[in-house]
């Protein structure tokens, strides 16, 4: 695929911002400034951003716990995600959910779920929904290896294939379902790929450390979706360059992989190929020095935002918005 310069200028654009947004949020975690914890993506932002580039305004986007690049990079605004995850009153969800549960439905950023799994039957559902109103929207749902020994998965997947749902599955493989290895726990090389022909699909594998691969497999697998041909499991190869979670030194993985794979950095590798093409250091540096000044931004304002008031407790619990019917 000829991919034009200024798609691949906006997935650097998206990776250096989500890279850059989830560095602070680590300094700002080890300020004691971050409530509770995090789950950083760095290091899998080309995942992210090849498949935002690739999707249309009403498609929609669930994702993990490991989800800020993917709520950032369908629009979210920054300041509202630091400020929810610094619990502030300016938070995306006025700072009651925290860095696990991120949501813009204006975006098409439809949440993350902190429960492994939860999300897959949550994505196909909203599938069948676009198809049986007769849009052209599509669902896309991100998920860890770990998810796919989840019964969930099996279940979403299996009837995703079976009525053609408009919904694309994207197996985040960092080779590790928090402290295990995954190959310790699957009886197959690709715990997504290889299970794919149980469905009657195709089993998909991309370099998830390459935006272009990404791009690429999520294009056809929007078109597929759209043309009514069902849904597509795709098994995104990538590396976490942090433990599972902010309690997590990360010293089970030995430390020649992890150099191996930081070797792969996919903002590097980007950075270079952009280069090659003949986009010049003076672009990207322009890209690279906005993105910073957006996080600065976005950190000063949500540090000056006051605490969530106390009258917003019981708001947005219930389907009516507040918790008068419990009276």
């Amino acid at each position: 695929m000829d991919i034009p310069v200024d798609i691949r200028l906006e997935m650097y654009d998206g990776m250096v911002r989500a890279r850059y947004f989830e560095q602070r949020a680590h300094d700002l975690f080890m300020q004691g400034l971050v409530k509770g914890t995090t789950h950083l993506g760095l290091g899998q932002e080309a995942v992210a951003a090849g498949f935002a580039v690739a999707m249309r305004p009403g498609d929609m986007s669930y994702c993990t716990y490991r989800g800020h690049n993917h709520t950032l990079l369908r629009g979210a605004p920054m300041d509202a995600l630091m400020g929810e995850l610094m619990g502030r009153s300016n938070g995306i969800c006025e700072g009651k959910g925290g860095s696990m549960h991120l949501t813009d439905i204006s975006k098409g950023a439809m949440g993350s779920y902190a429960i492994v799994g939860a999300h897959l039957p949550v994505a196909a559902g909203a599938a069948w929904a676009a198809q049986l109103r007769g849009t052209d929207q599509v669902s896309v749902c991100f998920f860890g290896d770990g998810t796919t020994n989840i019964g969930a998965f099996h279940e979403a997947v299996n009837i995703a294939a079976v009525w053609d749902l408009p919904v694309i599955f994207v197996c985040e493989n960092n080779l590790y379902m928090e402290y295990t290895a995954i190959s310790e726990v699957i009886a197959v090389d690709h715990p997504a790929a290889d299970r794919a022909a149980a469905y009657g699909l195709e089993g998909i594998i991309v370099d998830g450390n390459d935006a272009d691969a990404v791009y690429e497999a999520a294009v056809a697998a929007y078109e597929r979706a759209r043309a009514g041909d069902g849904p597509s499991l795709i098994e995104a190869l990538t590396y976490r360059h942090k433990g599972h979670s902010r309690a997590d030194p990360g010293k089970y993985r030995p430390d020649e992989e992890v150099e191996e794979w930081l070797k792969r950095d996919p903002i590097d590798i980007y950075r270079e190929r952009l280069l090659s093409l003949g986009v010049t250091e003076e672009i990207l540096n322009e890209i690279e020095a906005k993105a910073l000044a957006e996080v600065d931004a976005a950190t000063e304002a949500s540090k000056n935002a006051p605490p969530p008031d106390t009258a917003v407790l019981l708001t947005d619990v219930w389907a009516d918005g507040g918790s008068s019917w419990r009276n």
